[in-house]
């Protein structure tokens, strides 16, 4: 429970503190909107969208055997390494997820049970948008912690690594 409590802390200060050390993004690394795919942990479909030079909405649609998850995130951007189109992100978000576990039984399968879980979520990463072709490639950490309506409870740390085209 105390890395939780950490992370929540990190990111919430982080998130609160990049007005006063992020600097404004370059015009040419930046794009207004983006829709892809993210793979490794929390695998689907995502769309992000720039509210203004240095936030962004993700929005994540995962998918799993017998599962579903929808995610919204806030981030902010900052240059990284004076590279152009390389930018570190971060943020904080919520997702709700659906889960039913099936069972062999009589030669079929049949719903078990079903079950909802809500979490809050963090997100750090590095993205890079290819300045020759409207395409983002990202790597990131997206931990969160989540709670199902059977009582259960899940910390992961969900390591993605996305490709979006940019418009």
């Amino acid at each position: 429970m105390k890395i939780l409590k950490s992370i929540a802390v990190l990111s919430i200060s982080l998130f609160l503190a990049a007005p006063a050390m992020s600097q404004q993004l370059k015009t040419g690394d930046t794009y207004k909107t983006a829709v892809g795919v993210r793979g490794l942990g929390t695998s689907g479909l995502t769309i992000k969208h720039f509210t203004s030079g240095n936030s962004a909405l993700e929005g994540i649609v995962g998918f799993y055997p017998n599962a579903f998850s929808a995610t919204l995130l806030v981030e902010r951007y900052a240059p990284a390494f004076s590279e152009p189109g390389l930018n570190w992100y971060y943020g904080i978000g919520g997702h709700i997820a659906t889960q039913s576990d099936m069972v062999k039984g009589d030669g079929i399968y049949r719903r078990e049970t079903s079950e909802v879980g809500f979490g809050v979520d963090g997100i750090f990463g590095i993205e890079y948008k290819i300045r020759e072709v409207p395409i983002a490639m990202s790597l990131d950490f997206k931990p969160f912690f989540e709670v199902a309506t059977d009582g259960d409870a899940f910390i992961a740390l969900d390591p993605g690594l996305g490709i979006k085209v940019t418009f």
